[in-house]
């Protein structure tokens, strides 16, 4: 997926720079209904209040994935841009102000059947790839956070300067379109099928911290940095050995979907060893790709409900759900198709989760949905 001049900052999607400072402050609520792990921890970050995207106060922030209409699919690797791809975009005729911008049809139709406005819209980007195009610049346009989902490359590569010239040029186009961004850069990198490109976690580590130090040289202070290893890399895979460290990292993040190997599975099973090691950090928690796989059928509804009692958790500030078939191998495969477009009990149950008072901080307005 994919200049206009500053805008006004006034227009920011964002809660009063007081109220934010208290995030930092004070200690955190009684832990929800997820994993009963006791309370959240103080939550730390070192954006900028007021300019780059950082927790709600209480409650999460809700956003999705969804693709354009055809086309767009982040690669199994992580390493391209979207492709071509049944995409799984909502059918519903899109409406509302923001309909008729760049990219944005399908994202005002998926709004239009879940009742609200998203506070969070991803977008996929390949590492070479030029951005922001129409759809980043739509959601800055709009009161939505983006959330830019960035891919990686040969992290010693990285390191040793050889794409200093592009991360400068992105890091400019960034800050330019001034307004917060999530950036989530490398996401996966725990995964075997990226050890090529990443190395190792020291390998992985060096290269962020060079992208952030290059960031940080362009004044580049809109950006959230959000970390996002998968939930399962924690029950084997080392994943939390690819941290940079809390000085580092705005948002925890994971990629949670209950897993193609098994017929059934709670999100709460899918995300339990990832929050474990979460809980010993001061940060807010983003579940950025969650999804309920078309093969749970009639059981879709209820695994939303439950999925919405785990995800109501103090120390988790943002869900984003991932409304998209693109990761099935074919058509037959039900189990990797995420998205409830066409599924009236799942889009009910999403639309459920979606308008609990807990998912919109913002208290922004809730219509009967499509």
């Amino acid at each position: 997926m994919k200049a206009r001049s500053r805008t006004s900052r006034a227009r920011l999607p964002i809660v009063g720079t007081a109220l934010l400072a208290a995030v930092g402050m004070v200690a955190t609520m009684a832990a929800g209904c997820g994993d009963g792990a006791g309370a959240a921890p103080k939550i730390t970050t070192t954006a900028r209040a007021g300019v780059a995207p950082v927790p709600p106060a209480k409650g999460a922030y809700f956003g999705a994935w969804v693709p354009p209409e055809g086309t767009g699919r982040p690669s199994a690797s992580a390493s391209a841009s979207p492709s071509d791809s049944p995409s799984g975009s909502p059918s519903a005729s899109p409406s509302g102000k923001d309909a008729g911008k760049p990219g944005m049809a399908p994202v005002a139709g998926f709004e239009h059947q879940l009742g609200r406005q998203l506070d969070i819209v991803q977008s996929y980007r390949g590492w070479k790839s030029d951005f922001p195009g129409g759809l980043e610049k739509s959601v800055a346009d709009g009161n939505r956070y983006l959330l830019l989902t960035w891919a990686g490359a040969d992290t010693r590569e990285i390191a040793q300067g050889e794409y200093d010239d592009l991360i400068e040029q992105r890091a400019r186009a960034i800050k330019a379109l001034g307004k917060p961004v999530f950036l989530r850069w490398s996401r996966d990198m725990d995964k075997s099928s990226g050890r090529k490109r990443v190395h190792s976690a020291a390998d992985y580590i060096a290269a962020w911290k060079h992208l952030r130090e290059i960031f940080k040289r362009e004044n580049v202070d809109n950006v959230a940095w959000v970390w996002c290893p998968t939930a399962r890399g924690f029950s084997g895979a080392d994943a939390g050995s690819y941290y940079p460290g809390d000085d580092q990292v705005d948002w925890i993040c994971a990629d949670a979907a209950p897993g193609g190997d098994y017929d059934y599975r709670d999100l709460s099973e899918a995300v339990k060893l990832f929050m474990e090691w979460a809980r010993k950090r001061h940060k807010p928690i983003m579940i950025a790709e969650f999804g309920v796989p078309k093969s749970y059928g009639p059981r879709r509804a209820d695994w939303l409900r439950a999925a919405a009692k785990t995800l109501q958790d103090p120390q988790v500030k943002a869900v984003v759900y991932f409304n998209s078939d693109e990761q099935a191998e074919d058509a037959r495969d039900k189990r990797r198709a995420y998205s409830v477009t066409g599924d009236k009990h799942a889009t009910s149950a999403l639309r459920e989760l979606a308008t609990t008072p807990y998912f919109n901080p913002r208290n922004l307005p809730v219509t009967s949905g499509g």
